[in-house]
């Protein structure tokens, strides 16, 4: 859920066209007091898609705005990005929080839908291409947004998370709360996390969203089975079951994994990988079909 280095980065980057990440102070129902930064490139594309940018426990919306080239592909694609950041539980999302694991509940992913909706209505962007992703606790809270706010996200991709609603009941989901059985790799079957999906927004029968779920072998903080879990969960929640395993892909150290045709579901578990964000910008772009 921490990942030290990363908070040596330097202070926000800027593009060479001149944009630059800006806070946004009132962007809507906020109830967790949350923080909003937005990254609008200054050739922003007719209808724009959304992704919204997750960082782990101890970061902030800032410092993961330069934990990935996300921003440069904005330069050269013409989407938005948003990056959420919270100030509560040591910087950490609240993806124990029964508020978060329900539709309409509030939480900090209510605070997060506000930020989508602001974004969608003040730059007229497309309702149809809205994404989530997110390394650690971010990586968490990508899962829950696709299970609380299926509606709202076409597709999410979690770097080393959890399933959706697996620290619920727990008292925190920092690497400091007592209860650390969730990141620990608890296990239970497709049905039963297919089930945690369903029962946040009881009724809702559309369409789901697309998952990529990547994780290191090597990752002791949050561990590997945490992945595997997730992948249980979105193969149920999806109705799609794993076809085949490709080695090398996107680099030697991974394998994909690929469930049905690979358009709903993959995962790439990376050997000698710890607990890194291992974002493949590229592979994460085509997944979201945002670049060819």
């Amino acid at each position: 859920m921490m990942f030290k280095s990363l908070f040596g980065f330097a202070a926000m980057a800027q593009t060479a066209f001149g944009a630059s990440l800006q806070q946004v102070q009132n962007f809507g129902n906020n109830p967790t007091r949350i923080q909003m930064y937005i990254y609008v490139p200054d050739r922003v594309a007719t209808n724009p898609a959304i992704i919204v940018a997750l960082h782990p426990c101890g970061g902030t919306g800032q410092q993961w705005f330069s934990g990935t080239r996300l921003p440069s592909f904005a330069d050269q694609n013409g989407f938005i990005l948003i990056y959420p950041s919270t100030p509560n539980q040591s910087n950490c999302w609240d993806v124990h929080n029964p508020a978060s694991l329900t539709h309409n509940g509030g939480g900090d992913a209510g605070g997060i839908i506000s930020m989508v909706n602001y974004t969608l209505d003040r730059y007229n962007g497309n309702r149809e291409k809205v994404y989530v992703m997110g390394f650690s606790s971010g990586g968490m809270m990508t899962n829950v947004m696709a299970g609380s706010y299926p509606e709202v996200f076409e597709a999410g991709a979690a770097y080393s998370g959890t399933a959706h609603a697996c620290f619920a009941g727990a008292g925190g989901a920092t690497p400091f709360s007592p209860n650390q059985t969730c990141a620990q790799g608890l296990q239970k079957t497709p049905e039963q996390w297919g089930a945690f999906v369903r029962n946040s927004y009881p009724g809702y029968n559309g369409r789901r969203p697309r998952m990529m779920i990547t994780h290191g072998n090597a990752d002791t903080l949050v561990r590997p089975q945490c992945a595997t879990e997730a992948l249980k969960q979105w193969s149920n929640v999806l109705g799609v079951s794993l076809t085949r395993q490709v080695q090398g892909v996107p680099s030697s150290q991974f394998t994909q994994h690929i469930y049905g045709d690979g358009t709903k579901l993959q995962g790439f578990f990376g050997n000698g990988v710890g607990h890194a964000p291992s974002v493949d910008e590229q592979t994460l772009l085509r997944f979201f079909g945002l670049i060819a």
